[in-house]
């Protein structure tokens, strides 16, 4: 058999074994090798046939000055300069190359935006909407999963028959989320319920040897875009003023656990936060929503 032939530009060949490595070594997911990609291509796009042995600070510095200038936010500029640091940082480690060029260098600051998240009401509002179909079956009972346990949404569908006898057993779910972390999650009595009804629907959707708890027309493992789909179809059938993305139950998760409880350890255990500071951003949500319930209760606080 002819061998596949190498790519053209050698600094792919490098880039696909950096991947590999991450793929590996790292038990890195599909989805994050695919954004590496994608942030190591920008590089090279931005520097046009220079080798990846001769690339300097100052050509580093001239890229992300240059994404600056298409309006990408610092946030942005920071995965990708996460990612050429990695790939440097394997470079040097593993072919033998220098100094990372990427070391020291810092994305240009931007307003850090807050995670959307919807009040309590709004989030009744579209979880207790009628199901009655069983793809809306499926629905309800996916995003009440995702609202009750925060989860993100590649371990939503990476949810297997196997996670729901736990959560019968158990009433909690175990994930694997980034970086190979694993963790464990109550599940509330709504999301309970609304699993059972779909477990007793899935059949009629369900191919017989498919394992995945959640399937979509084909009778597949349902794909992350149909669940994006669903959920916006959802969040406009409730009637909702706004774009409801997967992310968004999982941060409405936070911020209504973190209102109830002030146990901000709790809710970085059950995101599956490695640092603390990742889940403080929600404590400014509790803030506001502290300000909000002040404005309108306090007597002093109201305006003339």
């Amino acid at each position: 058999m002819a061998a596949d032939p190498a790519p053209a530009d050698p600094r792919s060949a490098l880039l696909a074994s950096w991947l590999e490595h991450l793929a590996h070594q790292r038990h890195l997911a599909a989805g994050t090798r695919r954004n590496y990609f994608k942030d190591v291509e920008t590089l090279f796009e931005l520097n046009p046939g220079v080798e990846l042995a001769r690339i300097q600070p100052q050509q580093i510095r001239r890229s992300v000055a240059q994404l600056h200038a298409r309006g990408l936010s610092g946030r942005t500029i920071a995965h990708m300069l996460s990612a050429w640091r990695g790939l440097f940082a394997w470079l040097a480690r593993h072919r033998g190359y220098g100094s990372n060029p990427c070391a020291g260098l810092r994305a240009p600051k931007s307003p850090r935006g807050l995670p959307k998240a919807l009040s309590p009401e709004a989030a009744g509002q579209l979880l207790d909407a009628p199901a009655e179909t069983p793809p809306d079956i499926r629905d309800k009972a996916m995003f009440e999963l995702a609202y009750s346990c925060g989860l993100r949404l590649a371990e939503l569908v990476s949810l297997d028959l196997s996670h729901a006898d736990t959560i019968r057993r158990d009433a909690e779910v175990t994930v694997t989320g980034k970086g190979g972390k694993t963790r464990s999650v109550p599940v509330g009595a709504k999301a309970r319920a609304a699993l059972e009804v779909w477990l007793r629907t899935r059949a009629v959707l369900a191919r017989a040897e498919v394992p995945a708890l959640f399937v979509g027309a084909r009778g597949e493992r349902i794909a992350a875009g149909v669940v994006r789909a669903r959920l916006a179809q959802w969040a406009i059938r409730a009637g909702l003023p706004v774009h409801v993305h997967p992310h968004v139950l999982r941060h409405s998760f936070a911020t209504h656990v973190l209102q109830s409880s002030g146990d901000l350890r709790a809710v970085q255990e059950m995101l599956g936060h490695s640092s603390i500071s990742t889940t403080q951003v929600y404590t400014h949500l509790d803030f506001q929503y502290l300000a909000k319930a002040y404005d309108a209760a306090h007597p002093r606080a109201k305006k003339k």
